[in-house]
């Protein structure tokens, strides 16, 4: 099989992988609500751990992750053409922010594209970890982590590595991923976002 079919075909699967709404699959799995209908009604880790406990959303975090991490692992393994590597690995997070299972909506990828980035290069992905989980720890804000962590990316990318191909995709994931917390950003902007650990927030990933 020639590279470019190879690449077709583990972009479409990689595309239906992530699409899989792993926040949705843990809670019906464990009779708990279904994301979509309460909380800040987002299919993401955050709002499951917040609505069903630390089992479902450690379990929700580690799907959403793990398809991530495991077509960026593949497309590394398996593709030698670095445009490949990079479309294929650009397929779970498009999966996971418009999954065609959930009418094209989904989460806000954060799980998803760190977990895409640690398959791509490990060391890069335990830094945005450390400044996703750090951000988060100083100012108890999930989307504030989440806006540090790939805000940080596309300049750690351009400082680490040699490939210009990485670094493109992670402009465009980082962009993705600050479209789809503009909402959060105005409600940082104004004061009103919720912090980790009120007992009525709304937490959205």
């Amino acid at each position: 099989m020639n590279e470019e079919l190879l690449c077709a075909l583990m972009t479409v699967l990689g595309y239906l992988l992530g699409a899989i709404p792993f926040g949705i699959v843990v809670s019906k799995a464990m009779g708990l609500p279904d994301p979509r209908t309460v909380g800040s009604k987002n299919v993401g880790f955050t709002n499951v751990l917040r609505v069903s406990g630390k089992k479902a959303g450690v379990l929700t975090l580690l799907g959403d992750m793990g398809k991530g991490w495991l077509l960026g692992w593949v497309a590394m393994q398996w593709l030698t053409v670095e445009s490949f590597i990079m479309i294929v690995a650009f397929a779970p997070i498009l999966g996971h922010l418009f999954s065609p299972f959930l009418g094209f909506k989904g989460g806000k990828g954060v799980a998803t594209a760190m977990g895409v980035v640690l398959g791509l290069s490990p060391s890069i992905g335990l830094l945005m970890l450390l400044i996703w989980l750090g951000a988060v720890a100083i100012w108890r804000y999930s989307s504030g982590g989440a806006l540090a962590a790939f805000g940080c990316l596309p300049v750690v990318a351009i400082v680490n590595e040699q490939r210009q191909e990485f670094f493109v995709f992670s402009l465009l994931v980082s962009t993705l991923i600050w479209i789809k917390h503009k909402d959060n950003i105005v409600r940082l902007w104004k004061g009103t976002e919720n912090k980790m650990g009120k007992k009525k927030q709304e937490l959205e990933e």
